[in-house]
C-alpha cells in the first residue's frame, strides 16, 4: 500500500481517526486504498503520443518510506483524510477538510491533463524495451467535408 496511518499524522490526528472509526483499522484501511485508487486514476492519465502511460504507475505506488514523492503523499492523504471523514466529522472543521480535498482534486486533474509536471516521477521509456524501437501510431485524418 502507498499510505500508511502514520502518513496521515500530518492531515488528521490519531485520537480523531480513533473517534471517528471507533477503532476500527478496517475503516482506515479502506480509506487509504480509495485514496490510493484515486489517486492511481489521476497519474495513469498523461499519456505519450502511442497511448502508453508517460509515468510508471506502478514503480511510484510501490515506493516506501522518503522514496515516495513527497507532493504526491500530501494529496494522497488529503483523499484519504476526506474518506475517513466523511463517516463523522468529530472535532474536524469539515469545510476546511472539504476545500482541501477540492484543491487536491483540482491539482491531481490539471496533473492528468499535463498542465502540471512533476520531474522526480519515474517516467516509462520513450522506446519498446523488447524492440529497441520507438513506439508509432498509424491512421488516416478525418475526412473532410466542403460545406
Amino acid at each position: 500500500m502507498f499510505l500508511s496511518k502514520k502518513d496521515l499524522g500530518s492531515t488528521i490526528y490519531n485520537y480523531q481517526i480513533d473517534q471517528i472509526t471507533e477503532g476500527n483499522d478496517d475503516i482506515t484501511a479502506q480509506a487509504m486504498a480509495a485514496a490510493e485508487e484515486e489517486l492511481r486514476s489521476y497519474i495513469t492519465a498523461p499519456e505519450w503520443s502511442d497511448g502508453r502511460t508517460k509515468y510508471d504507475v506502478e514503480l511510484i505506488l510501490t515506493d516506501t518510506g522518503t522514496n515516495r514523492n513527497a507532493l504526491l503523499v500530501r494529496m494522497a492523504v488529503t483523499l484519504a483524510k476526506f474518506y475517513i471523514i466523511e463517516l463523522c466529522n468529530a472535532d474536524i472543521i469539515y469545510e476546511t477538510a472539504k476545500e482541501r480535498y477540492d484543491r487536491a482534486i483540482t491539482w491531481l486533474k490539471q496533473f492528468a491533463r499535463g498542465d502540471i509536471k512533476l520531474s522526480t516521477l519515474p517516467e516509462t521509456a520513450d522506446t519498446d524495451a523488447s524492440t529497441g524501437t520507438d513506439p508509432f501510431i498509424y491512421g488516416s485524418r478525418e475526412k473532410f467535408n466542403h460545406e
